[in-house]
């Protein structure tokens, strides 16, 4: 059952990640979501190392940790593939 929180958690922040980006991104949705999800595991970490990993009620500071960190990796990754995709067309 955890990775279908997994894979509904990291879709939902990749999606709220381009919603905030600005611009278009051009990453399909199934990269969104690895990249969303992957977002949820690095804020998780980083939110262990300042210690709010788990806190009574909502964790907040975790959420925001793992908002930014799939902002991030969104924005890297839609550069990475418009780059990949670009010299694809070039060829």
């Amino acid at each position: 059952m955890s990775w279908l929180w997994a894979i509904i958690v990291g879709f939902v922040l990749g999606l709220l990640a381009k919603a905030i980006l600005p611009g278009k991104q051009h990453i399909p949705l199934w990269l969104t979501t690895v990249l969303g999800i992957i977002g949820g595991v690095v804020g998780n970490s980083i939110a262990a190392g300042f210690g709010i990993d788990e806190t009574r009620g909502i964790d907040w500071g975790r959420h925001a940790f793992q908002l930014v960190a799939a902002l991030v990796l969104v924005f890297l990754g839609d550069m990475a593939y418009k780059a990949a995709k670009g010299k694809r067309q070039v060829t």
